[in-house]
């Protein structure tokens, strides 16, 4: 590998760009959402539900990328709109199930056409193709990061 260009800012790198498309997008989502009374975390708790109906608090957080703590007041929220319903765990009761009432369904169902259109902006900008493509390409970097790959290459590059 060539050595790094340490010139380029932050910001137009790789990773600066791709948190630049990402503030952008959950900007331009909430703003879309707000007319539904949902926010970006509630939208993805009742897409998860959608999916999995029963989930747990802390699966809900991973899926909402927010903290267990942050997972409670959403939910409290969603359930006082009803969006959500809450149960015990029949097999540990300290544990509470969420699943998704008609209303946040509609809801649900509503903010998928919402996210569609901003979506649509991607679409325009590089087509359906490219864009499932680099979706999925997003998806393996993402977990390659997270399993804490470094390519081969680079493992003695920080030592300089």
């Amino acid at each position: 590998m060539s050595r790094p260009n340490f010139e380029i800012p932050l910001a137009r790198r790789f990773g600066g760009a791709l948190k630049l498309a990402q503030h952008a997008l959950r900007t331009r989502l909430d703003e879309a959402l707000r007319p539904l009374n949902l926010t970006a975390p509630q939208c993805a708790v009742l897409s998860a539900l959608e999916q999995e109906p029963g989930l747990s608090n802390a699966a809900l957080a991973r899926a909402a990328f927010v903290t267990p703590q942050s997972m409670q007041g959403i939910l409290v929220n969603m359930e006082r709109e009803g969006f959500v319903t809450r149960s015990s765990d029949p097999n540990h009761g300290r544990i509470l199930r969420s699943e998704v009432t008609a209303t946040g369904r509609e809801a649900l169902m509503q903010a998928h056409y919402a996210i569609l259109e901003v979506e649509a902006v991607a679409i325009d900008l590089l087509g359906e193709q490219e864009v499932a493509r680099l979706a999925g390409t997003l998806a393996q970097y993402a977990e390659q990061l997270l399993k804490g790959k470094i390519p081969p290459n680079l493992e003695g590059e920080n030592s300089r």
